[in-house]
């Protein structure tokens, strides 16, 4: 084997080698998308599924007692109220939740500080609509309450285009109303 063709060999497998590394290097790409995307839908569910059960169950107490289910209605925050221990009183300790987003961190607070409920929220919209299913901002009207959670990772991707966002939207009823 002569110099001349252990160069042209070398050349070859160096081809090779480097068509390899880039396919490899795109299926790395592609499956950090996808975890992303995992990532990005799981914790929007999550959020969604705790923030509907809170509103499901507002209101909820003593049969009787009167309380606002819904205090505080704006569009990035609402103020839930239950009667947990059912003495008629909203003063307890969880029974007042507020829903709230802070920077990218969505937040419940029940009474012992806003807690971290899911990171990476690009945007949390809510909206109102009253027993007619009209728009309404008064909160003693509220009967259905619109979500809307766009949430990306943490790790967000330079190129925009790569962007694993997921925008969930569902309404919940006001059961106890």
């Amino acid at each position: 084997m002569s110099l001349a063709e252990l160069l042209v060999a070398l050349a070859i497998v160096g081809l090779l080698l480097s068509g390899v590394f880039g396919i490899l290097e795109h299926g790395q790409r592609v499956h950090a998308l996808g975890a992303a995307r995992v990532e990005s839908q799981q914790t929007a569910r999550i959020a969604l599924e705790r923030l509907a059960r809170d509103i499901r169950h507002a209101g909820e107490g003593k049969a009787g007692a009167d309380f606002p289910a819904v205090s505080v209605a704006e569009p990035s925050r609402i103020v839930l109220h239950f009667d947990v221990n059912g003495d008629g009183l909203i003063t307890a300790t969880g029974e007042t939740v507020t829903w709230l987003l802070r920077g990218s961190v969505l937040r419940r607070d029940a009474g012992g500080g806003a807690q971290p409920i899911i990171n990476g929220v690009r945007d949390f919209a809510l909206g109102y609509l009253d027993a007619r299913g009209a728009p309404t901002s008064v909160p003693s009207s509220v009967r259905t309450v619109a979500i809307t959670l766009t949430t990306e990772p943490d790790h967000v991707a330079a190129d925009p285009s790569r962007r694993a966002a997921t925008t969930m939207s569902t309404s919940v009823r006001v059961r106890n109303r």
